[in-house]
């Protein structure tokens, strides 16, 4: 005669919860039951601190599923649920919902704040976010960088620095150093690999601590790496901080000129003002025979900046040796300060300075 899922659950409600009163049903903490065939499985859910206590309750609620006739094995798991007891809180931990704040919130010691940002992703805005902060620590300003792509943070390897940031008192979080730049990640805090699966409210909890508990210091500029689109870490840096401007980071074909156009309208929106285009991968020159090719056309950012009446701040190539020294953890402003890769960053850096930007 086969098992009935009702049969099982009479012969559990003999099985009474202790110190409430009534069987383990009516404490509904009865959960998965499945029957395949002849065997039958089941998990009794109870409170973290009782389970060690209850492992009795646990098998006898097997051993009358196993008395049922034509039962030949029984699975009873005892799982907890609910809050665990208590541990003593971590040093240090990024992640946790944003608290209020009136009106956009100066970061101490900080100047300006420049935000580094793209309609999509895979334009190199990372890459050119480095190489600026290097560019205008080199350049003699002292320099912040930010890394607030929550969930792709490539600034560790880019930068070269890999140790997890030390918290004297469990609220300040003292920044690493390296190329002559302040560095703050939320790489830094997860291990090689590990995935940030978090929502939005969490998302911007992380960048209002990246930003307000990070002892940076004394800053000319802070320059704020972000995630490309234009979503919450876009919106809440945006809305919470005194941004100085945004840098928009394109190639120049038309598919990522139209994500541009996105990230230009939300800060227009969001009333930061545009500091300029760059157009990264602008040009690629054979290592071999010097021939100059566009790969992903050229001239494109330009142009949109021209449309649009913003300052165009400069084109950097395609370049083997960009990737490769960011790679290394070696920015190439930093590797090669004397080569013509280099040589584009330094003069974006020069126009912000010339500019009294920075």
């Amino acid at each position: 005669m086969p098992i009935t899922r009702e049969a099982v659950l009479e012969a559990l409600r003999g099985v009474a919860m202790p110190g409430r009163g009534g069987s383990i049903l009516d404490a509904d903490v009865v959960r998965a039951l499945t029957i395949e065939g002849d065997r039958v499985r089941f998990v009794i859910e109870v409170d973290p601190a009782e389970g060690p206590k209850l492992e009795p309750l646990r098998a006898q609620a097997e051993a009358v599923v196993a008395a049922l006739p034509g039962v030949a094995g029984v699975s009873a798991l005892l799982t907890a649920h609910g809050p665990a007891p208590k541990a003593a809180p971590p040093a240090l931990k990024i992640g946790r919902h944003a608290t209020a704040q009136a009106g956009p919130a100066p970061v101490p010691g900080v100047r300006h704040i420049i935000a580094v940002a793209s309609g999509k992703g895979g334009v190199g805005k990372s890459t050119v976010a480095a190489n600026l902060a290097v560019a205008l620590a080199r350049a003699g300003r002292r320099t912040g960088l930010l890394d607030a792509d929550i969930y792709g943070p490539s600034q560790p390897r880019m930068m070269g620095v890999n140790q997890r940031p030390k918290s004297p008192d469990g609220k300040t979080i003292l920044p690493l150093h390296n190329h002559g730049v302040t560095i703050m990640s939320i790489g830094l805090m997860l291990k090689e690999g590990e995935a940030v699966v978090w929502r939005g409210p969490m998302l911007m909890g992380a960048l209002q601590q990246m930003m307000g508990q990070v002892e940076w210091g004394e800053l000319d500029v802070l320059i704020v790496d972000l995630p490309p689109g234009t979503g919450d870490v876009q919106l809440t840096l945006s809305q919470r901080y005194p941004i100085t401007g945004a840098i928009i980071v394109s190639t120049p074909q038309d598919v990522a000129l139209l994500d541009a156009r996105k990230a230009l309208d939300m800060f227009e929106k969001t009333k930061v003002p545009v500091l300029g285009i760059i157009e990264n991968m602008s040009t690629y020159i054979c290592p071999n025979c010097g021939h100059e090719a566009h790969l992903f056309g050229h001239g494109g950012a330009k142009a949109e900046a021209g449309r649009l009446g913003i300052p165009f701040l400069g084109e950097i190539p395609l370049d083997i040796a960009i990737r490769r020294s960011g790679d290394a953890g070696n920015p190439v402003a930093a590797a090669e300060p004397d080569g013509a890769q280099a040589a584009a960053f330094a003069a974006v850096a020069g126009r912000l300075i010339e500019g009294g930007i920075v």
